[in-house]
């Protein structure tokens, strides 16, 4: 009778067992099965993203530039673009500028900006530099479908006087801006900073907007500039950007070159690196040169990076409105807050430092233009300004003989009037 109640305690426990065999290899792998999903996942978005190298650059700051063979770049992996012939150079430029660009602002302002991985090299003709993206920079991303754009609904719209709706998103600016005309480009010469950035997920930019559309869901915009932002690039260095959209930052356009649609041509500037040198509190002052314009003959939209550079052009097809023409241009500065429970952040804008303080104190945007329907580079009529919390960040704008249309911008953001 022991001996049958040990064997029946004796199979029960082999049930027991073979029951843990069966169903714990299940367990883990359903556990384990997401993380395996997204280490591939990462895996072949760092393949589409990171083409294959002449030769690779290392950076001070830690980046890794990539010389990419011209015709590899990420554009052409766009099904429109598969048998594309590349500009090599805009069909015309713009006529008509307005102002000595040899001018500097300030005795102890150098005239050359750079970027600093140019320290280490240059890449060689028919390549372009491409800054490399990490494991680690798709890891911070929301997602990595995500990586790479912006939020919906992160434009600012001066035409909105709906407080809540304005800082729903967490995105507040400080901006001027020309509206009610058809626009074919836009310049400005912007004042480089490293504004402090208080949280990991927020930024600081100062760029130019060229808009097409709506407000809504249908909006287009191209976008030029220089931005601080840790969670896309992992630092808070100041870094050349640009941005493109079709549908209001839903499911098209991008940062850079992280999707296809810019075609660049340039072997001497990689969107995303750091912009050196910087400007210092009551010291000397550097500022960048950036046009975007539309080549009347094909109707891409180009851009230029100081007065030396043509980076590259936006193929027409990507955009519906402004396949056109613009009905829009801003320029400015743009900031993300997270703070919750009606907190402001810290993170500041352009120099951290108010308008009203002046040069070299405060960021500036100068010699702004638009160019319009002749091709010609033209003073904007009709310029606007708009922030949403003038207390947090201000714009104040101005005009000279050697500065023409210009305004000062930014601020601290949180301080004894802005909470």
């Amino acid at each position: 009778m022991a001996e049958l109640v040990c064997r029946r305690r004796w199979l029960l426990w082999l049930l027991v067992l073979a029951a843990a065999a069966v169903h714990l290899p299940s367990a883990v792998a359903v556990s384990g099965r997401p993380a395996a999903r997204q280490r591939l996942e990462v895996q072949r978005h760092l393949k589409r993203l990171n083409k294959k190298a002449v030769m690779s650059i290392k950076s001070p700051d830690g980046d890794m530039i990539d010389c990419v063979h011209i015709s590899h770049q990420p554009a052409f992996d766009h099904p429109f673009l598969k048998n594309h012939t590349i500009q090599t150079k805009p069909a015309f430029y713009p006529d008509g500028l307005l102002f000595d660009e040899s001018k500097t602002t300030s005795e102890n302002k150098s005239p050359s900006m750079a970027q600093l991985w140019h320290q280490n090299g240059r890449c060689p003709q028919n390549t372009i530099p491409i800054r490399r993206t990490r494991k680690d920079d798709l890891l911070r991303a929301s997602s990595v479908k995500r990586y790479g754009k912006k939020k919906h609904r992160s434009l600012p719209n001066p035409m909105s006087v709906d407080p809540d709706l304005l800082n729903e998103s967490g995105h507040q600016h400080a901006i001027a801006y020309v509206e009610g005309d058809s626009y074919y480009g836009a310049k400005a010469t912007i004042n480089v900073w490293e504004p402090k950035i208080e949280q990991p997920n927020e930024f600081s930019l100062s760029q130019l907007w060229i808009l097409g559309g709506s407000f809504g869901e249908d909006l287009n915009s191209i976008e030029a500039g220089w931005q601080v932002s840790p969670d896309l690039y992992g630092d808070n260095n100041s870094r050349l950007f640009t941005y493109w959209t079709s549908d209001s930052y839903q499911a098209t356009g991008c940062y850079n070159l992280l999707c296809s649609g810019f075609i660049q041509i340039s072997s001497e500037i990689a969107m995303g690196a750091t912009i050196s040198p910087l400007s210092k509190y009551r010291g000397s002052q550097y500022d960048v040169s950036i046009l975007v314009w539309k080549d009347p003959k094909e109707g891409h939209w180009w851009m230029q990076f100081g007065n030396d550079y043509v980076l590259g052009y936006w193929p027409s097809f990507l955009f519906s409105y402004l396949a056109d023409s613009a009905s829009m241009i801003e320029w400015g500065g743009e900031v993300v807050n997270s703070e919750p429970d009606g907190e402001h952040t810290s993170t500041a804008m352009g120099s951290g430092h108010f308008p009203e303080e002046g040069f070299s104190k405060s960021s500036y945007f100068r010699n702004i233009q638009v160019v319009d329907e002749s091709n010609s580079l033209k003073d904007p009529r009709g310029i606007s300004t708009f922030t949403e919390q003038s207390n947090c960040y201000d714009v104040q704008t101005g005009n000279s003989n050697r500065w023409g249309h210009f305004f000062y911008y930014g601020g601290p953001g949180k301080n004894s009037n802005c909470p």
